[in-house]
């Protein structure tokens, strides 16, 4: 297959591409720095310059005769949300996918399927009952608002006969990057533990089954609109800081009080002090099979890289 590819260089990307090319995929990346695809993912995959996804229509001759895009860009959640952090975020994805999108257009002959990266932020913050694709957006919060707009630019692909998949993606679990990193430090000290009570769910995921749905979801007819794209074992706060600590070998006891995360990244703790326990749902029934369903192997993995 012909693929095109946003967002390639990122934690996530590079993973996608990994298992395209292992596969013998052609692939395009759409990138503002063609040197640094060139650098990070090497000679066999195409550069095509993307220089300011928020103000520039994609080019099109980058997404003309591909069979499928996978869009993954967009700016780090994980900041300090100032009034420019948050339209950092917002708009890199809602314009940046309008962009795309719009490239599509005249793109002849157009790709058959977007598969539009999302996230499980759609929920906003959830008690213990299980949280499938069914369940409505939460209202007057910040990410929420994103997403769903995000989804919304992406669906806009469908009037042109192309397949959309919005994979909503939970916590990441990689080696490099994520919430993951920032998380091993105090834990490899021993003074990690949960955060806030503990009690609020994590929809993690390991970055394998990540990039292998989404190639899943290219591959799948029956895959469309919105997958929640988390492990089938969600966890709470606490078993997350409990399975890192047996995987270290270290204490996990000592609480992180959420005052304390809002001080340092004000309302971006939100994030980390709330949560929902999403499931996969519809993936499942469409019969992916993941690689990591259970959490402390999953952990165990990232870390032996």
């Amino acid at each position: 297959m012909r693929i095109a590819v946003t967002g390639a260089t990122g934690t996530i990307g590079r993973r996608v591409v990994e298992l395209l090319l292992e596969r013998g995929d052609e692939v395009t990346a759409l990138s503002r720095d063609e040197a640094r695809v060139r650098e990070t993912l090497g000679e066999r995959v195409r550069a095509a310059v993307w220089q300011d996804p928020e103000s520039q229509v994609a080019p099109v001759q980058a997404l003309a005769g591909r069979d499928a895009v996978i869009h993954l860009a967009g700016a780090p959640v994980a900041q300090r949300w100032s009034d420019e952090a948050r339209r950092r975020i917002r708009d890199s994805r809602v314009l940046g996918t309008r962009n795309l999108v719009q490239a599509l257009r005249d793109a002849d002959p157009a790709p058959a399927v977007l598969v539009s990266q999302s996230a499980s932020g759609y929920y906003g913050p959830r008690g213990a009952e299980p949280v499938d694709e069914s369940a409505p957006p939460a209202r007057g919060d910040f990410l929420a608002e994103v997403v769903v707009a995000w989804e919304a630019e992406a669906r806009r692909a469908e009037e042109l006969g192309v397949r959309v998949v919005t994979p909503r993606t939970g916590v990441v679990l990689s080696p490099t990057g994520g919430a993951l990193e920032k998380m091993l430090p105090p834990f490899k000290l021993g003074v990690g533990g949960p955060v806030a009570g503990g009690r609020q769910y994590v929809p993690w995921v390991h970055l394998d089954d990540v990039a292998a749905a989404i190639l899943f979801c290219v591959d799948n007819e029956s895959a469309r609109g919105a997958l929640n794209l988390s492990a089938p074992d969600p966890v709470t706060n606490a078993e997350l800081s409990r399975a890192l600590g047996r995987v270290l070998r270290r204490p996990a006891v000592l609480p992180v009080p959420a005052f304390a995360l809002r001080l340092l990244y004000g309302e971006m703790a939100s994030i980390v002090t709330t949560g929902a326990r999403v499931v996969p749902r519809r993936l499942q029934e469409l019969g992916y099979r993941f690689r990591f369903p259970q959490l402390e192997p999953a952990l165990r993995d990232v870390l032996a890289r």
